[in-house]
Protein backbone atom coordinates (compact mmCIF):
# COMPACT_ATOMS: atom_id res chain seq x y z
CA UNK A 1 0.00 0.00 0.00
CA UNK A 2 1.31 3.51 -0.81
CA UNK A 3 1.99 6.12 2.08
CA UNK A 4 0.13 8.62 -0.06
CA UNK A 5 -3.20 6.09 -0.08
CA UNK A 6 -5.44 6.98 3.28
CA UNK A 7 -7.19 3.69 4.70
CA UNK A 8 -10.28 5.71 5.00
CA UNK A 9 -10.92 7.90 2.21
CA UNK A 10 -11.85 12.10 2.61
CA UNK A 11 -15.73 12.15 3.70
CA UNK A 12 -15.94 8.90 4.31
CA UNK A 13 -16.36 7.64 8.28
CA UNK A 14 -15.60 4.26 9.68
CA UNK A 15 -19.24 3.13 9.44
CA UNK A 16 -21.30 3.30 6.06
CA UNK A 17 -24.47 2.06 5.20
CA UNK A 18 -24.84 0.27 1.93
CA UNK A 19 -28.70 -0.33 0.61
CA UNK A 20 -29.53 -3.07 -1.70
CA UNK A 21 -32.89 -2.23 -3.24
CA UNK A 22 -34.92 -2.53 -6.74
CA UNK A 23 -34.95 0.49 -8.94
CA UNK A 24 -31.55 2.23 -7.22
CA UNK A 25 -31.64 4.94 -10.09
CA UNK A 26 -35.35 5.81 -8.63
CA UNK A 27 -34.43 5.34 -4.98
CA UNK A 28 -31.30 7.70 -5.82
CA UNK A 29 -33.96 10.39 -6.47
CA UNK A 30 -35.87 9.86 -3.76
CA UNK A 31 -33.13 10.36 -1.20
CA UNK A 32 -32.49 13.78 -3.13
CA UNK A 33 -36.03 14.85 -2.18
CA UNK A 34 -36.25 13.12 0.86
CA UNK A 35 -33.46 13.40 2.58
CA UNK A 36 -30.94 16.08 0.27
CA UNK A 37 -28.76 13.47 -0.99
CA UNK A 38 -26.36 14.65 -3.36
CA UNK A 39 -24.79 12.07 -5.82
CA UNK A 40 -21.23 11.35 -5.80
CA UNK A 41 -21.44 7.94 -8.06
CA UNK A 42 -23.00 5.61 -10.32
CA UNK A 43 -21.62 3.07 -11.42
CA UNK A 44 -23.79 0.77 -14.46
CA UNK A 45 -23.50 -3.04 -14.63
CA UNK A 46 -23.26 -4.17 -18.36
CA UNK A 47 -26.79 -5.47 -18.27
CA UNK A 48 -28.11 -2.00 -17.24
CA UNK A 49 -28.67 -2.40 -13.61
CA UNK A 50 -26.70 -0.02 -11.21
CA UNK A 51 -23.69 -1.94 -9.64
CA UNK A 52 -22.81 0.29 -7.49
CA UNK A 53 -23.96 4.54 -6.37
CA UNK A 54 -22.20 6.47 -3.55
CA UNK A 55 -23.90 9.65 -2.18
CA UNK A 56 -23.58 12.36 0.57
CA UNK A 57 -26.40 12.64 3.05
CA UNK A 58 -25.58 15.77 5.77
CA UNK A 59 -21.94 14.78 6.73
CA UNK A 60 -21.98 11.07 5.53
CA UNK A 61 -21.79 8.57 3.00
CA UNK A 62 -24.67 6.51 2.01
CA UNK A 63 -24.10 3.23 -0.68
CA UNK A 64 -26.24 1.52 -2.69
CA UNK A 65 -26.74 -1.14 -5.50
CA UNK A 66 -29.32 -2.46 -7.68
CA UNK A 67 -31.06 -6.14 -6.28
CA UNK A 68 -28.59 -8.81 -7.28
CA UNK A 69 -30.68 -12.00 -6.77
CA UNK A 70 -28.09 -14.22 -8.50
CA UNK A 71 -25.29 -13.26 -6.30
CA UNK A 72 -27.38 -13.48 -2.87
CA UNK A 73 -28.61 -9.48 -2.92
CA UNK A 74 -32.23 -8.61 -2.34
CA UNK A 75 -33.53 -5.71 -0.77
CA UNK A 76 -36.17 -5.38 1.85
CA UNK A 77 -39.15 -5.13 -0.30
CA UNK A 78 -38.05 -8.79 -1.99
CA UNK A 79 -37.20 -10.19 1.39
CA UNK A 80 -40.32 -8.82 3.46
CA UNK A 81 -38.72 -6.13 5.60
CA UNK A 82 -35.93 -5.42 7.19
CA UNK A 83 -34.87 -5.10 11.19
CA UNK A 84 -32.25 -2.28 10.47
CA UNK A 85 -32.53 1.03 10.72
CA UNK A 86 -30.81 4.01 9.04
CA UNK A 87 -30.62 6.59 12.09
CA UNK A 88 -30.19 10.55 10.49
CA UNK A 89 -29.58 13.53 13.29
CA UNK A 90 -30.92 17.16 11.25
CA UNK A 91 -30.40 20.61 12.25
CA UNK A 92 -34.03 20.83 12.50
CA UNK A 93 -36.40 18.08 12.80
CA UNK A 94 -39.59 19.45 11.83
CA UNK A 95 -38.35 20.59 8.29
CA UNK A 96 -36.20 17.24 8.02
CA UNK A 97 -39.55 15.09 8.64
CA UNK A 98 -41.78 17.32 6.82
CA UNK A 99 -39.46 16.74 3.68
CA UNK A 100 -39.34 13.24 3.82
CA UNK A 101 -42.97 12.36 4.45
CA UNK A 102 -44.00 14.75 1.91
CA UNK A 103 -41.54 13.14 -0.40
CA UNK A 104 -43.24 9.52 -0.05
CA UNK A 105 -41.93 8.47 3.74
CA UNK A 106 -44.68 6.06 5.39
CA UNK A 107 -44.72 6.94 9.04
CA UNK A 108 -43.93 4.34 11.78
CA UNK A 109 -43.68 6.33 15.02
CA UNK A 110 -44.74 9.80 14.69
CA UNK A 111 -42.04 12.61 15.70
CA UNK A 112 -42.03 13.43 19.75
CA UNK A 113 -40.09 14.68 21.78
CA UNK A 114 -38.52 10.94 23.94
CA UNK A 115 -37.23 10.54 27.13
CA UNK A 116 -32.98 10.11 25.95
CA UNK A 117 -33.48 13.71 24.81
CA UNK A 118 -34.23 13.70 21.33
CA UNK A 119 -36.95 14.85 19.34
CA UNK A 120 -37.42 11.41 16.92
CA UNK A 121 -39.58 9.51 14.84
CA UNK A 122 -39.28 6.64 12.73
CA UNK A 123 -40.16 6.29 9.00
CA UNK A 124 -40.41 3.91 5.82
CA UNK A 125 -39.30 4.66 2.43
CA UNK A 126 -40.57 3.12 -0.95
CA UNK A 127 -38.00 0.58 -1.24
CA UNK A 128 -38.22 -0.71 2.69
CA UNK A 129 -35.75 0.51 4.18
CA UNK A 130 -36.42 1.85 7.65
CA UNK A 131 -35.24 5.42 8.75
CA UNK A 132 -34.98 7.31 12.11
CA UNK A 133 -34.62 10.88 12.24
CA UNK A 134 -34.05 13.35 15.24
CA UNK A 135 -32.66 16.04 16.61
CA UNK A 136 -31.10 16.67 20.24
CA UNK A 137 -33.70 19.06 22.11
CA UNK A 138 -32.44 17.84 25.48
CA UNK A 139 -28.64 17.03 26.84
CA UNK A 140 -29.01 14.53 29.79
CA UNK A 141 -26.62 11.99 31.40
CA UNK A 142 -26.26 8.51 31.28
CA UNK A 143 -28.09 8.39 34.45
CA UNK A 144 -31.32 10.67 34.15
CA UNK A 145 -31.84 8.44 30.83
CA UNK A 146 -31.72 4.68 32.30
CA UNK A 147 -34.16 6.57 34.88
CA UNK A 148 -36.43 7.65 32.38
CA UNK A 149 -36.09 4.60 30.97
CA UNK A 150 -37.17 2.49 33.73
CA UNK A 151 -40.56 3.79 33.87
CA UNK A 152 -41.69 3.26 29.93
CA UNK A 153 -45.32 1.75 29.77
CA UNK A 154 -44.56 -1.01 27.23
CA UNK A 155 -48.43 -1.58 27.66
CA UNK A 156 -48.54 2.18 25.37
CA UNK A 157 -47.75 2.38 21.99
CA UNK A 158 -44.68 3.33 21.03
CA UNK A 159 -43.57 2.41 24.91
CA UNK A 160 -44.91 5.79 26.21
CA UNK A 161 -43.47 7.09 29.00
CA UNK A 162 -45.18 5.66 32.34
Amino acid sequence: MSESVKPIPDGMHSLTPYLTVKDAPAAIEFYRRAFGAEELLRIPGPDGRLLHASLKIGDSALMMSEEFPEWGGNGPLSLGGSPVSIHLYVEEVESAWAKAVDAGCEVTMPLEDTFWGDRFGSLRDPFGHLWSMAMCIRELTTEEIVAAAAKIDFTKPCGGEG
